[in-house]
């Protein structure tokens, strides 16, 4: 399947409360055929209740929620049929076989797709073999997981929503589970929500963080990164001594906010975090400033922030800038 700008996934002022307490509110977004999105958030964030209003399993307080253009609420059938879930706690039963377990899901969902074939196809792609024909009770945390995934895919559907899908995995586990879903994600659409931040850099092509029921920020990582660095901090490197260079740069307070030397790049070079004025570019008036007092630039580029620095700053509410900087 191409990744087209068809949007699957459709929020319209999505809300849920409980009582007075507001778990989702107003959400808005869409997810196109072809993506997986991470949805991030800290914990009581309303990711899960995203994902259960997605899913079904909860009813929206009010806005609407539709998959590949029918309405959850109204076509809860034809929905069921195209999203393939994986809650957080997967739902196995654990006196079953994993055949066995994967059968009931098949006539659970009424699947029209050859049995033997499918199922077959979906132990291959989830890896679970050599433990078709043991107890779920017996297998590990990873196995398990894999059932879960398998669960998730029969009937073939269009959209899977993955709740937390390597939590309390080890790490050889994780690596092999993130596999699988770039995997899936070849020709599905993928919504996989966590607070595992290497797992969205590792998987996902856009990212969605909410907060305390808002959706604060969405963006791919790339972007999401660049917009949130590159207007307020940029990395130097000059041809000087630190001493020297430092004493350049507090001179130029009306363009720089403050300043931080970084670990020496190699001898007669000192490189520098700067944050400008007020957030704002000033990188060209900084460059005529130093050519002026003979500083020779060696490189200067922006600050791309890390996700886990984006996510800090959204949820946070404030651009915190490094403690141990210099004011200019």
């Amino acid at each position: 399947m191409e990744n087209t700008k068809e949007a699957v996934i459709e929020i319209k002022n999505l809300t849920k409360k409980y009582g007075k307490n507001v778990a989702v509110d107003s959400i808005n977004f869409t997810v196109n055929r072809g993506e997986i999105v991470g949805f991030l958030g800290p914990n009581g964030a309303g990711k899960s209740t995203t994902m259960n209003m997605l899913t079904g399993y909860l009813s929206a307080t009010s806005g609407s929620a539709r998959i590949d253009g029918y309405n959850i609420l109204s076509n809860p059938k034809e929905v069921k049929q195209m999203v393939g879930y994986l809650p957080e706690m997967p739902p196995l039963y654990m006196d079953m076989t994993v055949l066995e377990y994967l059968n009931f899901v098949y006539e659970l969902k009424k699947v029209e797709l050859s049995r033997n074939e499918h199922i077959s196809e979906i132990i291959e792609m989830t890896r679970l073999g050599k433990v078709q024909g043991k107890l779920i009770n017996n297998l590990s945390k990873g196995y398990k997981q894999r059932v879960g995934l398998a669960q998730a895919l029969i009937g073939n559907p269009e959209v899977l929503i993955l709740d937390e899908p390597t939590i309390g995995l080890d790490p050889m586990q994780i690596i092999e589970v993130r596999e699988m879903i770039k995997k899936f994600g070849e020709n599905r659409t993928v919504i996989i929500s966590t607070h595992i931040l290497q797992e969205v850099n590792a998987i996902c092509d856009r990212v969605i963080i909410i907060n305390k029921g808002k959706i604060v920020a969405e963006d791919t990582i790339e972007h999401i990164t660049k917009k949130n660095g590159e207007e307020s901090a940029f990395q130097l490197r000059v041809k000087s001594d630190e001493k020297v260079a430092s004493s350049v740069l507090s001179r130029a307070h009306n363009l720089i906010e403050e300043f931080k030397a970084m670990s020496k790049h190699e001898q007669g070079m000192t490189d520098f975090i700067v944050y400008t004025k007020d957030g704002v570019d000033t990188r060209g008036e900084i460059i005529k400033f130093l050519v002026e007092n003979n500083l020779e630039i060696v490189m200067m580029k922006p600050v791309e922030m890390t996700l886990e620095e984006v996510f800090i700053k959204v949820v946070n509410g404030s651009d915190k800038k490094l403690e141990s900087g210099v004011k200019a």
